[in-house]
């Protein structure tokens, strides 16, 4: 009884933090990113970022940075859209775990607050949000949905990060047993 209790508690909490998210998204969302390879460092919009996702269209500012990084858009584009398939209250149960933390700080070195603070909290957030919306989970969601007004994001890692995802989903399958 007291871990029914204690999981429709979570289960509360987790929609109460849903909701709370979904009514106030532009204040928690995103705006800036700051996209590091290697020595190069360029501070970019969120939304242009997204735009280049969903259409392929670089910014003058991202295809600068893209070919001074020696980095195939394509390649870029296809880890940031490419979308993880999982369930939005079991994946806020295993990042709630030990093994979940575990997770979340490797996919942190990829994605960070500014201040390096709370990473693994902020990153929590984004995945949960972006999960509740559709029931998958992609890089770019990851950044749209970071409760910061500025993410960084190592692009060196970014491949590192959505296999990361991958295996995430392959684990929650597992546990499922999907």
């Amino acid at each position: 009884m007291h871990f029914n209790l204690l999981g429709l508690c979570r289960v509360l909490v987790l929609v109460g933090i849903t909701c709370l998210l979904f009514l106030s998204t532009p204040a928690f969302a995103a705006e800036r990113i700051v996209l590091k390879y290697g020595i190069f460092r360029e501070s970019l919009s969120v939304e242009e970022l997204s735009t280049f996702a969903q259409t392929g269209e670089l910014s003058g500012s991202l295809k600068v940075n893209l070919a001074l990084a020696r980095q195939d858009p394509k390649v870029i584009r296809q880890y940031l859209t490419k979308p993880v398939k999982v369930n939005p209250v079991f994946l806020d149960k295993v990042l709630n775990s030990q093994i979940g933390n575990i997770i979340l700080d490797q996919i942190s070195q990829v994605f960070y607050t500014p201040s390096q603070r709370a990473n693994r909290q902020a990153l929590r957030a984004a995945l949960v949000l972006g999960a509740n919306q559709d029931g998958q989970v992609s890089l770019i969601e990851i950044i749209k949905n970071y409760p910061t007004n500025e993410v960084e994001v190592d692009g060196d890692r970014l491949q590192g990060a959505y296999r990361q995802l991958r295996r995430l989903q392959t684990s929650l399958q597992d546990l499922l047993g999907v």
